[in-house]
């Protein structure tokens, strides 16, 4: 199995379920020398910046419980460097967000965490 095709179809399918939900994409795989975000969004006022998690069985936790503590850092550095590199500014309403997929009976279920973290 090839991790990155998996992650680049899944972040698609997310993609696609967030537009559906009236969520406007900004990026997709944001990258900059910090490291990458997967989702960048506008939903309503907030901007959004998304990690999409896929399990393909709950063995090991669900999906959504593979966000780290260094990964949320990570998201951080890399969303403050968004910011001010496009808005110069940090002072805009922000939400840090998860979507966990996982098949079930051969079904994509997703389920859409918002403000599933906090950046200090």
């Amino acid at each position: 199995m090839n991790k990155r095709k998996v992650g680049d179809g899944t972040e698609s399918l997310a993609c696609r379920f967030l537009e559906e939900q009236g969520v406007r994409i900004l990026e997709k795989n944001y990258m900059c020398r910090q490291g990458e975000i997967d989702i960048i969004a506008k939903d309503g006022r907030y901007l959004c910046f998304i990690e999409v998690k896929y399990r393909k069985d709950t063995t090991y936790g669900e999906p959504q419980e593979a966000v780290s503590y260094k990964k949320i850092q990570h998201i951080c550095k890399v969303s403050k460097f968004y910011l001010y590199s496009k808005y110069k500014s940090y002072d805009l309403p922000v939400r840090y967000d998860v979507i966990a997929i996982s098949p079930e009976d051969n079904i994509f279920t997703f389920k859409w965490i918002k403000n599933a973290f906090d950046c200090e």
